[in-house]
């Protein structure tokens, strides 16, 4: 289990993200726009440098959503690969078998 403060501040970056998801985004249309001239861009890109660090999407980490583990996650099922081996070894993710050979 991961630390409760790891989470909780994933958490926090989540909400940050989407705080500031539309106006990263003008700015960035702004600064890859060929038709903005030199100021126009010097300016969106001072007030991107502005935004919390945190507000950029990238900082967000994929978690385990029952036990929090940051490394062995698997996107398709939005759990680690220790929670994934548990639940289909009870059964609880339908479609997934042990394999053997």
């Amino acid at each position: 289990m991961a630390k409760i403060s790891k989470v909780v501040k994933n958490e926090k970056r989540k909400k940050t993200v989407a705080k500031y998801a539309a106006k990263r985004k003008a700015l960035k249309k702004i600064i890859n726009n060929p038709n903005s001239t030199p100021e126009e861009v010097d300016d969106a890109v001072m007030k991107l440098q502005k935004l919390p660090r945190d507000a950029s999407p990238i900082r967000v980490v994929n978690r385990c959503s029952q036990t929090g583990r940051p490394r062995g996650y698997i996107r398709k099922f939005g759990i680690s690969r220790i929670a994934l081996r548990e639940l289909a070894l009870q059964g609880q993710i339908p479609g997934v078998v042990k394999s053997s050979w």
